[in-house]
């Protein structure tokens, strides 16, 4: 079967990223130094999915960067905090998202930037909906698609300073 050449080729660690060949103290505390930057990295990723989910624009644009770029899925570019902020408020009220992240993988980390992609189910649904034991009836147009981020170790934190979010497939 041939690869799928709209398929990202698979991540690879630095080197010496936990490779069992920690010879002295210093090489510890930096491999740890890696491992607590990809775990703040990991929760941005989730912590904006859960802001759009919630409909916290604000939140979520607090998470990038101040000049931040962001290419929606159907190739808009926002610009910067406030950009991103007004996209997100100005969804519409009505919309119920769930996005559920996995797989995130790393293709560079460092001490003071990151680069990963995660893997992103969509699911939709509309508050008007009745809610029944099961919750809400999900729209029948359900995306898979992806979070291509970039990161910063900021005086504030780690931020977002890259994200091209895309679609990869599709159901319904």
């Amino acid at each position: 079967m041939a690869a799928d050449p709209g398929a990202a080729a698979g991540p690879r660690p630095p080197d010496d990223w936990l490779d069992g060949g920690l010879t002295c103290p210093a090489q510890a505390a930096r491999a740890l130094r890696l491992h607590a930057a990809e775990q703040r990295c990991r929760e941005l990723v989730l912590r904006s999915a859960a802001c759009v989910d919630a409909g916290d624009a604000a939140g979520l644009a607090a998470l990038f960067t101040a000049d931040a770029r962001l290419t929606r899925p159907g190739g808009a570019l926002l610009h910067g905090q406030p950009a991103i902020a007004k996209a997100y408020a100005d969804r519409p009220a009505g919309r119920i998202t769930r996005h559920l992240v996995c797989g995130t993988l790393f293709d560079d980390i460092g001490e003071d930037q990151a680069q990963a992609t995660s893997q992103v189910l969509v699911w939709t649904a509309d508050a008007a909906g009745a809610p029944g034991p099961h919750g809400r009836p999900a729209h029948p147009l359900q995306r898979i698609g992806h979070f291509a981020d970039r990161f910063v170790r900021t005086p504030d934190g780690w931020r977002i300073s890259q994200r091209q979010a895309g679609f990869d497939l599709f159901s319904g």
